[in-house]
């Protein structure tokens, strides 16, 4: 029963739908196959070279290798691997960055900041407390001026940007100055737009004021699911780095740090064809989406610079009945909530949100996302039975099996290139 249900999933998730999920990725074959080792059996807690556990001299080597060409990448004065995930960065940082009863200020939660910035998560259980931001409704993002008062008036330990829902830049700059001006540190979640950031098709926030900069490793950046932070702040890059372990890790998964360097050196060769492409492919589909009659956020602004793209369909029942219909039809999106939504509103929010990275990865573009607007129209505005357009979808689907922009090679010339 296991296997096959895996093999449905396998077929249905990687063959037969669209995936939209913004929050998801495809590895290479190579990266899946070097994410299959026996490292996915070991344990090497502690840093590289000062573990508490024997036998870990080759991942030592390989994670400090992958740390070094990502800080490369990025300008950074250190990189992080060990972070399990996006989340498990931030509460590391959060934790070094202040104590329980201090303050933060955050993005607000329409300009994007993630459940683990807020205190119903991470912030939260670390005893931090939560100072929003506002909010500018005509830019959707942070409203500079305001969040400059705030800043002065209330004197945070740190300042967070970035998050899981949104389509343009955040301020860095101007945010990055008001916070170094009280003596805070200002930490930029790039969970959602990393791979954009090494794609160079997005802003690095490191370049512009940032301290430190957290990240999964598994979105727009198509590795294996994991976290990592980035650092501007070499003391900050100590701190940290001496907490990890033992407060959030024990063991860090060592078999992500094989595949996260091969996917590395993929973004290095091919990343910033990729990038472009996947912030080109995300305005068609918002574009074409607006065309067949759907409510796209940010019109005024080219509706978006990242790879996500946000539908209002309350004309078409609500995000939790679109999302369901769509689903029907094997096209895979997560409902969510729009900037005027209240939080209880959860549950059936407003909206949609779309991502196109994974189909750009599976080759997708221009032509092809406009032909995913349609199957999306026809379900929500033209009503038809979504087990009519899932005949059409898995049809469609039949074209795109191959993974695009990886890069010929075994693991050993992979990882020549690595080091």
């Amino acid at each position: 029963m296991v296997i096959e249900k895996t093999r449905l999933q396998n077929n249905w998730r990687l063959r037969e739908s669209i995936n939209l999920i913004a929050s998801e990725n495809v590895m290479s074959p190579l990266a899946l196959k070097a994410y299959l080792s026996d490292f996915m059996d070991r344990y090497a807690e502690g840093k590289p070279f000062k573990r508490y556990y024997q036998g870990a001299r080759y991942i030592d080597e390989l994670e400090v290798a992958t740390a070094e060409f990502i800080a490369g990448m990025l300008g950074a004065v250190g990189v992080e691997l060990r972070p399990t995930s996006g989340t498990i960065a931030n509460a590391a940082v959060f934790r070094v960055l202040a104590e329980p009863g201090d303050k933060a200020a955050i993005a607000p939660v329409q300009a994007g900041a993630h459940v683990s910035h807020t205190k119903f998560g991470t912030l939260g259980a670390l005893g931090i407390i939560q100072v929003d931001l506002p909010y500018d409704e005509e830019n959707m993002n942070v409203d500079v001026d305001g969040a400059i008062k705030v800043i002065e008036g209330e004197k945070p330990r740190f300042v967070v940007l970035g998050g899981s829902v949104y389509l343009f830049p955040h301020p860095v700059k101007e945010i990055a100055e008001a916070a170094h001006s009280v003596g805070a540190k200002l930490m930029y979640d790039a969970a959602h737009v990393f791979g954009l950031i090494v794609g160079g098709a997005w802003r690095n926030p490191l370049e512009h004021g940032a301290d430190v900069m957290t990240a999964s490793t598994h979105k727009t950046f198509p590795g294996p699911q994991g976290g990592l932070i980035a650092f501007n702040d070499k003391d900050l890059y100590k701190k940290v780095s001496k907490t990890i372990f033992p407060w959030f890790v024990s063991n860090h998964h060592l078999h992500r740090i094989p595949a996260t360097a091969i996917t590395a050196v993929e973004m290095a060769v091919k990343g910033r064809e990729y990038a472009s492409t996947v912030v080109e492919n995300a305005r068609t589909l918002a574009e074409e989406l607006a065309a067949q009659g759907f409510n796209v956020l940010g019109e005024h602004l080219g509706y978006t610079k990242s790879h996500q793209v946000l539908v209002d369909v309350r004309k078409q029942g609500g995000g939790a009945k679109a999302a369901k219909l769509l689903e029907d039809a094997n096209i895979i999106v997560n409902k969510n909530l729009l900037p005027w939504d209240p939080p209880e509103a959860v549950k059936d929010p407003s909206g949609l949100r779309l991502g196109v990275q994974e189909m750009t990865r599976f080759g997708m573009g221009k032509d092809e996302m406009k032909q995913i607007a349609e199957f999306i129209a026809r379900i929500l505005i033209k009503k038809e039975e979504p087990e009519k357009v899932k005949r059409d979808v898995i049809e469609f689907r039949k074209n795109y099996t191959r993974i695009h922009y990886t890069v010929e090679g075994d693991l050993e010339t992979m990882l020549d290139l690595l080091t």
